[in-house]
């Protein structure tokens, strides 16, 4: 019985193999469709005209599509990339809607840096569904524009900081540096999450369930050490190509076992920076994320409202989740920390005309320009922070115990 779940398993991955290394070319050419862009239309060069540049996968499920359009507003900067992934469960006319949004905004036909994956992917909650899509949208983004960093969003997070202080607070990093939180000190989920056998019915069924469990179990592995962390991180390029493209075998041995891994997400990449010979002193541990969790922490943290916001400026990072759609804390947010008025765009050299003017459009003359923010002074002191000579042993991969 036990065999039958291991060969099951080795299908299974190859089947997400398959997603990642054979499917680019057909999305890509989906996404193509839906860009509405043509060559004449794209005036900017986001890569060449701004310091440093973000590739995003905003990954969204049945009902997001309103926290969707408001999370991309936010965040959008002429200078970025977008991939949006609408999970495929959502009905069609979600998924039209999205289309038609994309489609329908004139900064982004204009600029051409936002993309919806046009074959997308069934998940599984706690599967590794999840990050086979993560993966795939790493392998679309590396073959279809040059950025610095990469970073993974849900339609329920959002922005504390603009994207000119983004920009600005990252313009001096290193830029093989990755905030990945990790920790050798797996606890509970030892048991809980890397022994159990399991299969996730999204990497190859159309109807959603949820992952299946073997009554068999496994040992702990002895050829790489374990870590685990959170699921939101800011990777730099060359190691996206690491994952991707995988010159050495680690990135596919570990993507072997992490198939039959419980929350895959959040074990997957801290794994494999922490094992690489090569990437395991670039790590930052940190998601720079505000996420308040109970106390014992639950499967999921709690919602954001109003009283949490003193605490999410205070903690100078620049994204937080989890926000309930519409809730009355992102107006806040909107008004005091993004300067963005209702159904615009965050503030931005990029299209302002003043200090306190909202981006409704792009200004061509302002291509390149950055107006930072406090947000900015913010992120550059807890950067400074996570990154000084007495926080080096914190940062890197270190075994504990």
């Amino acid at each position: 019985m036990v065999t039958k779940f291991f060969v099951f398993s080795f299908i299974l991955a190859s089947i997400l193999f398959s997603i990642l290394y054979i499917l680019p070319n057909e999305l890509t050419t989906s996404l193509t469709k839906l860009n509405l862009v043509t060559d004449s239309n794209i005036v900017l060069k986001p890569n060449i005209t701004y310091p440093v540049t973000f590739a995003y996968l905003i990954s969204a499920s049945k009902g997001d599509t309103i926290k969707l359009k408001r999370a991309l507003r936010a965040i959008y900067h002429p200078g970025n990339y977008y991939l949006i992934h609408m999970e495929k469960e959502a009905p069609d006319v979600e998924h039209e809607e999205v289309a038609e949004f994309v489609a329908s905004e004139p900064v982004f036909e204009l600029v051409g840096n936002v993309w919806i994956v046009g074959m997308p992917n069934m998940v599984s909650y706690r599967g590794p569904s999840m990050l086979s899509t993560t993966l795939h949208a790493m392998a679309m983004l590396l073959r279809r524009c040059k950025w610095d960093w990469f970073i993974n969003l849900s339609a329920s997070d959002y922005p504390l900081v603009t994207q000119d202080d983004l920009i600005q607070a990252f313009s001096s990093l290193p830029r093989d540096l990755n905030f990945i939180q990790h920790s050798s000190r797996l606890g509970w989920k030892l048991s809980k999450r890397a022994k159990p056998i399991i299969i996730d019915p999204a990497l190859y069924s159309l109807n959603k369930s949820d992952i299946w469990w073997a009554i068999k179990r496994r040992d702990l592995p002895t050829a790489f050490k374990l870590y685990s962390g959170s699921a939101w991180t800011i990777l730099s390029r060359s190691f996206v190509e690491y994952c991707i493209l995988g010159y050495d075998n680690l990135p596919r041995t570990l993507l072997l076992y992490y198939t039959n891994f419980v929350s895959s997400p959040e074990g997957y990449f801290q794994t494999l920076v922490c094992n690489s010979e090569e990437y395991k002193n670039t790590t930052a541990n940190h998601d720079l994320h505000y996420i308040s969790w109970d106390t014992p922490p639950k499967q999921h943290p709690r919602i954001l409202g109003l009283r949490d916001y003193r605490r999410m400026v205070l903690s100078n990072r620049p994204f937080a989740r989890k926000f309930k759609q519409n809730s009355p804390v992102l107006n806040k947010i909107d008004r005091e920390l993004l300067k963005r008025h209702r159904g615009q765009f965050s503030y931005g050299g990029w299209c302002s005309a003043g200090n306190v003017t909202g981006c409704s459009g792009l200004r061509i003359e302002n291509s390149g320009v950055l107006r930072p923010g406090p947000g900015s002074r913010r992120l550059k002191t807890l950067l400074t922070r996570i990154l000084s000579p007495s926080n080096v042993t914190k940062r890197q991969c270190i075994p504990l115990g």
